[in-house]
C-alpha cells in the first residue's frame, strides 16, 4: 500500500476549474487500480498553511543554536509545530499529486507558501559544500503536475510554474516527475474541448502507471 498526497490549489469547484476536473479524473481512475493506497487531500486555500514569519525565523534560529521546541515561546512553538506536521505529511507520503492553475505566469501566493513550508533544511533537503542535496532521493517517490493556464505558456521562457515545481521536487530529491498540462482554453475557445479531452487521456493513462 503507498500514500499518495493530493495538493490542490484552487478557489473554483471542480466543475468550473479545468485542473481539478483533470485532477477528478486522474484520482477516478488511479483508486480503480490502487483501490488499497491511502489518499490524504490538501486545500491549501482551505487547510490554512503556516507562512514564514519572525517566528519562525526566530524559532529556527534557536533550534539551530542547540534549543529545543519545549524552549521555543508559545507563538514559535505553534507555528512551527504547524510547519513540521505539513513536513511529516510531505516526508511520509510516496507519491504526490499537485494540481493547479496559473497566475500571471506562476502560481497563486498560497501555492508558494506551501513549498516554503516543506522545504525545511536537514528534513527534506540539506546544504553541502557541493550544494543542496535532496533527502528523500532514490526511494522510488513519484510526482505528477496538473496545471491549466488559459494561455500558451508551457515550455516557453515565461512559464514559472511548471519548471519551477520540478525544480523543487529534484531539490528534495524526487526526480520521477511528469506533468499533464491543459492550456490554451481561453486563447482558443473553438479548440477548448479539444484540449481538455486530451489532457482527460493524459490524466486516464498517467492513473494506470502511477
Amino acid at each position: 500500500m503507498a500514500k499518495l498526497l493530493y495538493v490542490t490549489c484552487n478557489l473554483k469547484p471542480v466543475e468550473h476549474s479545468r485542473s481539478l476536473s483533470i485532477g477528478k479524473v486522474f484520482l477516478n481512475k488511479y483508486v480503480q487500480f490502487n483501490p488499497q493506497d491511502e489518499i490524504a487531500f490538501l486545500d491549501l486555500y482551505r487547510d490554512n498553511i503556516q507562512r514564514i514569519d519572525t517566528d519562525v525565523l526566530n524559532g529556527w534560529e534557536k533550534i539551530r543554536g542547540g534549543g529545543s521546541l519545549a524552549s521555543l515561546n508559545d507563538d514559535e512553538k505553534r507555528k512551527i509545530g504547524r510547519i513540521w506536521r505539513h513536513v511529516d505529511q510531505f516526508v511520509t507520503a510516496d507519491k504526490y499529486l499537485f494540481v493547479t492553475p496559473m497566475f500571471n505566469l506562476g502560481f497563486p501566493a498560497e501555492f508558494k507558501i506551501y513549498i516554503d513550508t516543506i522545504c525545511v533544511d536537514g528534513m527534506t533537503f540539506t546544504h553541502t559544500p557541493a550544494g543542496p542535496v535532496g533527502l528523500l532521493k532514490d526511494q522510488g517517490r513519484k510526482c505528477l503536475h496538473i496545471h491549466s493556464t488559459g494561455d500558451f505558456h508551457f515550455g516557453k521562457d515565461d512559464d514559472y510554474s511548471v519548471p519551477y515545481l520540478r525544480s523543487i521536487m529534484h531539490r528534495m530529491g524526487i526526480d520521477d516527475f511528469e506533468a499533464i498540462v491543459i492550456e490554451g482554453c481561453d486563447r482558443r475557445p473553438d479548440l477548448a474541448e479539444q484540449f481538455r479531452r486530451a489532457a482527460v487521456e493524459k490524466a486516464l493513462d498517467a492513473a494506470t502507471r502511477f
